[in-house]
């Protein structure tokens, strides 16, 4: 990462024709006579793979392919430095200065391979890291074989319980964080540990991973700076993780080894124990701060301060020149004894950090990559302040590289190349976990979860829900007989999606770049409605009237008042539907005018008495309007009495006695077996031709006893209660049922001689 590589115009030149082969290396073993990159890549059918490492003092641009042996073939790598400090400590400061180099490696790197690069896999540092230890279960209805796709949801999963527990950790903080990478610890089939569980049958499966996660701001700053390029992220990983793809592979993973990839702005540490990588940190302390104390010391400016400590790994004597102009030759001893405090004050902190990591204790071994780790005393300070033998803290290169071949001949295999490497290898370990997307003109990073809708898109960027789905009208609130109802407003239209162009829906899959439209959805009708328009209102009331089925509406009453069934009801209203009419209302209703006495239910009842449904009502009907007229010029007005108006002759209402008299002959009567005036009373109006001389004794039985029925020409049921005592005042059940010869009848029914009566509560 240190220095400028040779021009790769050069290399291209000195290629030859590769020699054939029929093994699944024959790009590697090419490789060493070199081969015209363009016409390799030309006959190339595997897809290529392009990563960026933004490092804090150089970019380097790797593009290759994995061969099917495990192996990868680095097509070309191309490496150019900031041209100013546009990066510090990992973090891109200078966002255009950072996409202008990114510009020319892009370019480089096209015109050796004769491709267009428009995806690229990024790495980024470990500034403000924070890592969480997660875990997640699948549960199955029956023994399922596992496929690629369960462990991949498995792992998502355990990302998102992960993320969960950085909110809650983090729901004081303003930072937001998102999942720059995650490492598997380890896989349960049916609660027993297991490396792979692909192809295997189990009821359950789970995972334990370590997930890392960066500020919003450090991610989104790669982000720009490489669409800035024109390039479109297609993986994000953690340098650590990209280092130890190359560094370690899984067949030492069951040591207790630290992995320290220290470049200019970080030092990245990950460690590995049981087979699984267990942790993950940084130090923001790296090459840049050696090369700082260089250019103290010496009086250089930065760059050719860098330029020395580079030299100074592979060379015995560097020459430089200060900024008063002077050159100086200065040994590569020297150049160490000047840079050893500060190399030991960042081993510390390495240490430190390892220790930390590692629950406290040191551990078996150290692989040191990245271009400050190459300063001379890097290593053996490291293992002093680990405790460690020095031959157990190690320089990685060209031996963890066996496997990664270089078609450029030029290129020499070290500690630098790890991470470049590492982050194309990821990209086939782990799916990218953002994309970004333009909803209404706003760009927009979404964490990918591989189940991403537009909703989701819409969610992210603030959009309001309401206006995402249809809006009804006004609610309309209200009461039926204490009941609270409503009757919601119309839909209206739902929102308008465009999904790069065509219409669309809301639940549609997102993929990287895609642009969607969004027009807000529309209000409905605010809710309407008539009393009519009430279910219970369409329902009748039936009475039994004089023997005959009578149908009413019901009444209705809002807020007390009686309305019509055009009434339209308003918020709030308090509507009641009657159960009842009064008999007044009844007789109001049938336009009819009753004489005499009326029955409800069998029982003597006033205007007032309410009437339920199926309730029967027995009463005799006056034939014929008086004469109000001829009534008034013969009584005066408001002088007619009310007897007279029922329909009484003005003869018989001569004809009662005065209350004195009437209690004298009511003895008399009593005396003699007659009846008293209580008792007449309480007899139904009778036709003046249905007394006197063409009365008759009528026999009958009621309920097992022979009554006689008197001074009457014919009878009906009611008449009964005048001859049979029945006290139809206390209800004995619930209801009152009156049989003749067996048959249900009502007390209009006329009664025959002999028949038998049955009156009974039930």
């Amino acid at each position: 990462m240190f220095g400028k590589e040779k021009s790769m115009a050069e290399a291209e030149k000195k290629t030859v024709r590769a020699k054939k082969t029929a093994s699944s290396a024959k790009g590697r073993k090419t490789a060493a006579a070199g081969v015209n990159i363009a016409a390799v890549v030309k006959k190339l059918t595997e897809p290529l793979v392009f990563g960026l490492d933004i490092g804090t003092r150089s970019i380097v641009g790797t593009v290759g392919y994995r061969t099917p042996d495990g192996g990868f073939v680095v097509v070309a790598q191309e490496s150019v430095e900031h041209e100013t400090r546009a990066m510090l400590d990992g973090q891109i400061h200078d966002i255009q200065a950072v996409a202008d180099t990114i510009l020319v490696v892009k370019r480089r790197l096209e015109k050796l391979t004769g491709r267009k690069l428009s995806d690229v896999c990024i790495a980024a540092a470990g500034r403000v890291l924070k890592t969480v230890v997660a875990s997640a279960t699948v549960d199955f209805n029956y023994e399922t074989v596992i496929t690629n796709e369960h462990i991949y949801s498995l792992d998502m999963l355990g990302v998102e319980k992960a993320y969960e527990l950085l909110r809650k950790e983090q729901q004081k903080d303003d930072l937001k964080f998102y999942c720059v990478g995650y490492s598997v610890i380890r896989y349960y089939q049916n609660d027993y540990p297991i490396t792979n569980l692909e192809g295997h049958k189990a009821n359950s499966i789970r995972t334990e991973l370590i997930a890392t996660f960066l500020p919003d701001e450090v991610v989104d700053g790669l982000y720009a700076a490489v669409e800035k390029a024109g390039l479109y992220v297609a993986n994000l990983t953690l340098e650590p993780i990209a280092a130890m793809n190359v560094a370690i592979p899984e067949r030492f993973r069951l040591l207790n080894i630290a992995l320290v990839d220290v470049g200019a702005g970080t030092s990245d540490i990950s460690i590995t124990n049981d087979g699984s990588i267990i942790a993950y940190g940084m130090i923001p302390a790296a090459g840049d701060e050696i090369t700082e104390t260089l250019a103290r010391h010496y009086l250089l400016d930065f760059a050719e301060a860098e330029k020395m400590k580079c030299q100074s790994t592979s060379r015995k004597q560097v020459t430089v020149h200060d900024i008063m102009g002077l050159s100086h030759k200065i040994s590569s001893e020297e150049i160490a004894e000047v840079s050893e405090p500060v190399v030991k004050e960042i081993t510390q902190k390495v240490a430190d950090r390892i220790r930390e990591l590692n629950g406290g204790k040191s551990v078996s071994a150290v692989f040191v990559v990245g271009g400050g780790g190459k300063i001379h005393g890097f290593e053996e300070t490291l293992a002093q302040a680990l405790d460690l033998p020095k031959e157990r803290v190690a320089l990685r290169g060209s031996e963890v590289m066996g496997q990664i071949t270089f078609l450029q001949k030029n290129i020499k295999k070290d500690s630098l190349l790890v991470t470049p490497v590492g982050i194309c290898l990821n990209y086939y370990e782990q799916k990218n976990n953002f994309i970004f997307v333009t909803i209404n003109e706003e760009r927009i990073k979404l964490y990918d979860n591989s189940k991403l809708t537009v909703v989701d898109a819409a969610m992210q960027c603030g959009y309001p829900n309401e206006d995402l789905f249809p809006k009804r009208g006004k609610t309309l609130n209200y009461t039926v007989n204490g009941e609270t109802r409503m009757r919601r407003g119309e839909p209206g239209d739902s929102a308008v999606v465009r999904l790069n162009g065509r219409e669309s829906a809301l639940s549609e899959g997102l993929s990287q770049n895609d642009r969607i439209e969004i027009i807000a959805s529309t209000a409905g009708k605010d809710a309407v409605m008539s009393v009519g328009d009430i279910p219970e209102y369409h329902s009748d009331i039936r009475f039994r009237f004089n023997n005959k089925t009578i149908t009413c509406p019901r009444f209705v009453t809002v807020n007390g008042q009686l309305v019509s069934q055009y009434y339209e009801i308003q918020e709030g209203d308090r509507i009641e539907i009657l159960e009842y009419y009064t008999l007044e209302q009844v007789l109001e209703f049938m336009d009819i005018v009753c004489r005499g006495r009326v029955y409800v239910n069998n029982v003597i009842a006033g205007m007032d008495t309410k009437v339920y449904d199926n309730f029967s009502i027995a009463c005799e009907i006056r034939k014929e309007e008086p004469n109000y007229q001829k009534l008034m010029e013969e009584y005066g007005e408001g002088q007619v009495p009310e007897a007279v108006l029922n329909g009484e002759t003005k003869e018989a209402l001569e004809g009662k006695q005065p209350a004195a008299q009437s209690q004298k002959s009511e003895a008399v009567t009593a005396s003699e077996g007659g009846k008293s005036s209580a008792e007449t009373a309480a007899q139904p109006a009778t036709p003046a031709d249905d007394t006197g001389e063409n009365a008759i004794d009528m026999p009958v039985t009621v309920n097992g006893e022979t009554v006689i029925l008197r001074n009457k020409k014919s009878y009906i049921l009611v008449d009964i209660l005048d001859f049979y005592p029945f006290d139809l005042s206390v209800a004995g059940g619930t209801r009152l049922e009156t049989l003749i010869n067996g048959v249900s009848s009502d007390f209009t029914a006329p009664v025959h001689e002999g028949d038998e009566i049955q009156i009974y509560w039930v």
